[in-house]
């Protein structure tokens, strides 16, 4: 039993970022690959979000609006989480892009995405059910932490 979990450590150690051996560019290629995933997951989720949409009118249910959208406070939750899992990625992959020849073209392609989630949130969540407003915060919350270490490392470092 020791040994196997000696083995494991070993094996998990073995898949860590190594400073002294992995070259920046390939960890760099990794972390844009990975955000890219979380961004087109989180996007597709909002499209077609968990349950599906209703496909028939019928009491308070509309067609296209989410059927997991009903149970208000996890589909709050599920929103809230997928919205800061895609601004998260779309702040890595533009950081990382940031020096590339065409970085304005994905910073439009980027805001274009945004866009779009969120107009495809709007259309399969009732109108009564989320804060539209408290989802847009919560998509700005990674950028302005981002802003605010920058920020703090900059006044930090002139003080030096």
């Amino acid at each position: 039993m020791i040994n196997l979990l000696s083995t494991s450590k070993s094996w998990y150690k073995r898949f860590q970022y190594d400073e002294n051996v992995d070259k920046p560019g390939n960890v760099q290629n990794i972390m844009l690959l990975v955000a890219t995933l979380i961004a087109f997951i989180t996007f597709q989720a909002s499209v077609t979000p968990p349950g599906g949409v209703w496909q028939e009118d019928k009491d308070e249910n509309r067609v296209g609006h989410a059927i997991y959208a009903y149970q208000s406070t996890a589909y709050y939750v599920f929103l809230i989480a997928n919205t800061i899992a895609l601004s998260t990625s779309v702040l890595v992959v533009t950081s990382l892009t940031y020096r590339f020849s065409f970085h304005l073209e994905i910073i439009i392609a980027t805001i274009s995405m945004i866009v779009t989630y969120g107009l495809a949130v709007f259309a399969v969540t009732p109108d009564k059910l989320v804060n539209f407003r408290f989802v847009m915060f919560v998509a700005a919350v990674p950028f302005i932490i981002r802003g605010l270490i920058q920020l703090f490392n900059a006044v930090f470092r002139s003080n030096k």
